[in-house]
């Protein structure tokens, strides 16, 4: 494959080394529903997968089921405070019960294209923000694809209260794709997170959202809460769980995920 080649070449200059001379600690972007502030290293890889994700939503009347299968993030360090991303879901399976009829379909979704600039602390460390503009290219086809480009910004902001205890706010605001597939709407939404590393291995984090979403279709306001646990195998490997509630009528009920990250 084409990325996979591309990724490996970008490995050829070495790993990149933490200017205290340790080698910088590996901070995936999974599980949690933000983004960290902190960014990879000159010359490594990481990769991010989301080995299922299964997400339901009721509405009256209406039930969908939502599947995803290894939807993955590549994060490529391109200096030691800026990463490049490509994000793509490979397959996703959709079941929509309305009344007595039950509609599926199996699609791939889109290609995310991004970049992260981390503006202090890019290991993570004290306080750390970044900023993060990403665009998204109609690879897909609905339902699992938007059907249309979209664009946004992140711009990640976390502090450590301690050792063990850090604290996070990430706003992002949007250009989402319109429901029917056609066109754009404007779209904000705003992390609040908590994570606490139990031990040197595992870290749990607490999350609220709240999303904005002025979508011409129907405009929603959606509050979640999720929680998940991230249990580090070794200095290049990450094995995450999380869960994501709905609060509110607007929010999907619910959604589980289990995923991989390794950083090469």
């Amino acid at each position: 494959m084409r990325l996979a080649l591309f990724a490996g070449l970008l490995l050829l200059p070495g790993v990149a080394w933490a200017e205290d001379g340790k080698p910088r600690d590996y901070c995936p972007a999974r599980p949690g529903l933000g983004s960290p502030a902190c960014t990879i290293d000159s010359g490594r890889v990481s990769v991010e997968t989301s080995l299922t994700d299964w997400t339901l939503d009721k509405q009256p009347g209406d039930r969908t089921d939502t599947i995803l299968i290894g939807d993955t993030l590549v994060r490529i360090g391109l200096t030691k405070t800026l990463e490049a991303q490509i994000g793509w879901t490979p397959v996703g399976f959709v079941r929509e019960r309305q009344g007595g009829s039950v509609d599926r379909a199996t699609r791939t979704g889109d290609v995310t294209l991004g970049l992260k600039a981390n503006l202090a602390n890019p290991d993570g460390s004290g306080l750390s923000f970044a900023v993060q503009p990403f665009v998204t290219l109609p690879a897909g086809r609905t339902p699992v694809g938007a059907g249309d480009w979209g664009a946004g910004v992140v711009v990640p902001v976390t502090y450590d209260l301690s050792k063990t205890v850090n604290v996070q706010f990430v706003p992002e605001i949007d250009a989402a794709v319109n429901g029917d597939g056609r066109g754009r709407h404007f779209a904000a939404s705003a992390v609040v997170g908590l994570g606490i590393a139990l031990n040197d291995k595992l870290t749990v984090e607490l999350e609220g959202q709240a999303l904005r979403d002025a979508d011409p279709m129907g405009k929603t306001w959606q509050d979640s809460a999720a929680l998940s646990f991230a249990y580090k195998v070794n200095d290049d490997l990450q094995l995450d769980i999380g869960g994501i509630a709905g609060l509110n009528r607007d929010a999907p009920d619910l959604e589980l995920l289990a995923g991989v990250s390794r950083r090469f």
